[in-house]
Order: C-alpha cells, then sequence, then structure tokens
C-alpha cells in the first residue's frame, strides 16, 4: 500500500484490504457488461463496487413521471440478451430497470457486487505494478486492472440563479425525483427544457395549478413511433432469426442518421421539415410557436422524440418563459423581464456535467499523475477506453464515445470487447501491463476532433456536447460500425508493455 492510501486511513487501525484481479467501478449498463463478460469467459477474480443498493445506473436513478428511453427497446439491450418481452416499441424507465435486474441474476452477477461502497480514490502503485483503490469506508481494494463503467449522466447540473437559497419551497433535479411530493394543485417551475424536462412537463402538467416553463434555448422535438408491443409481435420475437433480423433492420435505421449528424450536416433539411410540421400540427398559436422554434441545426443539441410536448403547452396553466430567471425568492422566481412568478415548487431538468471527466472520484496514475488535472484542458483517451499514463486502467463509455443518433449500448459492447482483447493480447506478450503510448492517444484525438469539426455538432450552438474551452469531448464524430472496427483489434505497437514486479500481490490475480 502507498503511503497516500495509508494516510487515508485512520491512525491506529488496521485497514482492511481485498485483492482480486479485475476491479468494475459501476453497475449500470456499462459496469454490468463488463462483469457478464468475465463471467462468460470463465473468469471469477473480480469484483463489481456500486454506491447504491441496486443495479441500473441512469435507469435506477432517474424515476421522474415520464422518464423513458429514445431508442427503440429492441436496440437499447445487451445482442448476448435479448429481451422479447418488452410492452412498448419505446422502453420506459421501469422496464430497463427490471431488464438489467434481469440479466444481472441470469448471468451471476449479483453475488459479485459490493453494494453501497463508493470509491474515493485509485492509485497505481508502481512498486507492485497495482491498483490500489480506496473506498470510503477504509477498505483498500488491489486489483492488476480498473474498469471505471460510471457513465456521463451521473452528476446532475444545477444552474446558479441569485437568490436560490432564500427560496422556503421544495427544488429537486428531475435526477433526484421526489415521489413523495403530491404536485396536485400546486404551482410548479420547470427550469430548462432538454430531455428530462420534454418527458416529465407531459406529466406532470394536467394535474397542477399552475406551471411555470423556463426555456433557455428551445429544442427540435420530432414525432416518437411509440406504440404497445402486440402480442404475436411478443411471440415472434422468440424466434432467434427473427428477433436477429428486427434488430439488425432498427440498428440500420439508425445508423444511417450518422450522415447528416456526422458527414453532411445538410441532408438534415428533411428531417427538419418532418419536425416543423409537426410542431405545426399541436402547436396553434403562431407567437407560442416562435416561441418553441429553434434557429439552430437540428441535431447541434440532442434530438428529442414527443408526442406529448408540445400539446402540454395548449393548457390554460402552463406559461414559457423565454427570458430567463434571473432571481429567486422565498416564494417566487423573477423572469427577465421583471416579472414575478409565485411558486411552490422548483424542478430543474438542467441535465448533467457531462464533460467533468471523473470528479470527485481521484484516480493517480504513473508518476503519481491525477486523471482529472491531466484532463484540466479537456477529456481525451484513446477511442474512449485508454488513457497514457494510467496502466491497465480502462474506461467504459468514456470521452467522445457518446452517439446522438444511435444506442450507446452497443459502443459499451464494442469496449468490453476491446478491454477483453487487451487481456488475451497481455497474455500473448507475456506482460503484466499495457499502457497506451502518449503519441498514438494524441495522434487519435487530433484526428477525431479535425474530423468533429465537420459535424452538426460543431455548427454554432451550445449544448452539454461541448466543454467550458468549446470543445466537442462526449461525442463520436462518425458511424458506430468504424468504431467497432477500430476497436476490434489492438496493436502491440500502440502500447507500451510491462512485466510484473517481484513484490506484486499474489492475490491480485495473473
Amino acid at each position: 500500500m502507498t503511503a497516500v492510501l495509508e494516510s487515508a486511513i485512520p491512525t491506529g487501525t488496521q485497514a482492511p484490504r481485498i485483492d482480486t484481479e479485475t476491479l468494475i467501478v459501476g453497475a449500470g449498463f456499462s459496469g454490468l457488461a463488463m462483469a457478464i463478460a468475465l463471467r462468460r469467459a470463465g473468469v471469477d477474480s473480480f469484483i463489481v463496487v456500486e454506491r447504491a443498493n441496486d443495479v441500473g445506473g441512469t435507469w435506477r436513478d432517474n424515476q421522474y413521471p415520464g422518464c423513458a428511453c429514445d431508442i427503440p427497446s429492441v436496440l437499447y439491450s445487451y445482442s448476448f440478451a435479448r429481451n422479447p418481452k418488452w410492452t412498448r416499441s419505446y422502453p420506459q424507465q421501469e422496464e430497463i430497470w427490471e431488464y438489467l435486474r434481469f440479466v444481472t441474476d441470469k448471468f451471476d452477477v449479483r453475488r459479485k457486487i459490493r453494494f453501497g461502497t463508493d470509491i474515493v480514490e485509485m492509485r497505481w502503485d508502481e512498486a507492485t505494478s497495482t491498483w490500489h483503490s480506496l473506498t470510503a469506508d477504509g477498505t483498500t481494494i488491489v486489483s492488476r486492472f480498473v474498469v471505471a463503467g460510471l457513465g456521463p449522466l451521473n452528476k446532475p447540473n444545477l444552474p446558479e440563479i441569485p437568490g436560490m437559497e432564500r427560496f422556503e419551497g421544495q427544488r429537486w433535479h428531475s435526477q433526484q425525483w421526489r415521489g413523495d411530493v403530491d404536485l396536485t394543485g400546486k404551482r410548479v417551475a420547470v427550469i430548462g427544457t432538454g430531455a428530462s424536462a420534454v418527458q416529465l412537463i407531459p406529466q406532470i402538467a394536467p394535474k397542477v395549478e399552475k406551471l411555470v416553463v423556463f426555456q433557455r434555448t428551445p429544442g427540435w422535438i420530432v414525432p416518437k413511433p411509440d406504440y404497445p408491443i402486440h402480442p404475436v409481435q411478443k411471440w415472434l420475437r422468440n424466434f432467434k432469426p427473427l428477433a436477429w433480423l428486427e434488430r439488425k433492420f432498427i440498428y440500420w435505421f439508425f445508423e444511417s442518421r450518422a450522415y447528416g449528424f456526422t458527414v453532411n450536416p445538410n441532408a438534415l433539411r428533411l428531417v427538419e421539415s418532418i419536425a416543423r410540421r409537426h410542431r405545426d400540427a399541436q402547436v396553434s398559436d403562431p407567437a407560442l410557436r416562435e416561441k418553441l422554434t429553434p434557429t439552430y441545426r437540428l441535431g447541434c443539441k440532442r434530438v428529442t422524440p414527443s408526442n406529448d410536448y408540445y400539446p402540454a403547452f395548449s393548457l390554460p396553466q402552463v406559461e414559457l418563459i423565454t427570458s430567463g430567471a434571473t432571481e429567486v425568492r422565498e416564494r417566487s422566481i423573477v423572469d427577465g423581464e421583471g416579472v414575478e412568478h409565485p411558486v411552490d415548487v422548483i424542478i430543474f431538468g438542467t441535465g448533467f456535467r457531462t464533460t467533468d471527466g471523473l470528479t470527485p472520484l481521484r484516480v493517480f496514475g504513473a508518476g503519481g499523475r491525477e486523471l482529472n488535472e491531466v484532463w484540466r484542458d479537456g477529456m481525451a483517451a484513446y477511442y474512449g477506453i485508454s488513457v497514457a499514463g494510467f496502466p491497465n486502467f480502462f474506461l467504459l463509455l468514456g470521452p467522445n464515445t457518446g452517439l446522438g443518433h444511435n444506442s450507446v449500448v452497443l459502443m459499451a459492447e464494442a469496449q468490453v470487447r476491446h478491454v477483453m482483447r487487451a487481456r488475451e493480447l497481455l497474455q500473448a506478450q507475456g506482460a503484466w501491463a499495457l499502457d497506451v503510448r502518449q503519441d498514438v492517444q494524441d495522434m487519435h484525438n487530433a484526428q477525431l476532433h479535425r474530423k468533429m469539426a465537420g459535424t452538426v455538432w460543431s455548427t454554432g450552438c451550445k449544448s452539454w456536447y461541448l466543454d467550458r474551452h468549446g470543445k466537442n469531448t462526449t461525442l463520436w464524430p462518425g458511424f458506430t460500425f468504424d468504431y467497432f472496427r477500430k476497436v476490434a483489434r489492438l496493436d502491440p505497437k500502440n502500447y507500451r508493455f510491462a512485466r510484473a514486479r517481484k513484490e506484486t500481490a499474489a492475490g491480485a490475480g495473473t
């Protein structure tokens, strides 16, 4: 154990220690996929740590009314564990969470998960060539590999509005939904009109006395082909060839959208016209229609499918404010025009801090370099998986691997396969650890951001895709099949290899 880790443990106590070959952090879609891959490969020396008390990640935490996925259910699931029991074409939060609990038990992963465990620090111990990860309760987990499946949607973004601390009512972020608070008859403000707000606003609007929606910029809303799955369709999905064909058809339909997002944004004009017709059919008031009309290219911000968002604004108790929220008082919010709006509850639909790296988790690599400090000018990794100077450390759904057009579950599976091949490469090389070369990582990111300049996400709008420097560090600027091809194998010349030190703990695996 390093001196830094020892210093975090109370004096005079014996620090608990666990040895394992692989430590997986997070039990959401990506972390579970990694654990299942190890189980299927016959590897049992791994631990999954999860700060919450159940699996599910994003789909456990987000329980606001109307929470659902904007990717079809048949594609928003593991390729090795398809679910013929989906009840709708687009899955809702409860079903996705139940699906993840089902696969956890099906592949016997639950026994490997330590729930209620929060990792606060990780450090590469150069004396033993192992990772020493410290939990909040003082336990040290020593491992050969670390796989971080933390995901980008776990740190709520809360706006700084003057006077917020004075508010005497109740307030919460959409991720931290207060199911115990009945909104019936209350005056409610929703700040933000991102994807979460688009889903929850139609659900709460009919029951409240007054709903004031504070919109910074309008989003592109497209029709959502959501419908109940017919029993015959469910039955047909039990036939693997038919299920495979359906999944492939939906994959290629969504993958075709990448051409407009990443190659030729002008190709999105047809989708823009569909979105405008959708708006015009549901919003009759010309003034309201203008307020709800984006001025940027479709796709520059996240495109949201919805059939009930626009109609919610036709309700007499719903008011749209486009001048911003400039001050919060004890029982009201003042907008940019000085109008005071009495409210009992404030709900933030303001998304997440997706470009903050792994904070507050601190990860120290070779030479004591801290990852968040390495990323101070923007997150960067090799295909979003490996970071130079952090041996045997792998990210799932890391920098520039998010998607604007298809299912990120596909990306997570590709990255898990990449990690499994890294293990195979180490065995073939007779090595203990591998570390991507800095020049290889730099060249990859230079090419990636040159390509990013031609995408729709670089056409001038501000979005959560961009970090504080204006750099897009979240999305993959290309087709998913191209990403799959590029991460399918590891070229040994792109890595540095190290043998195990003699002092390496035997319990860390071989």
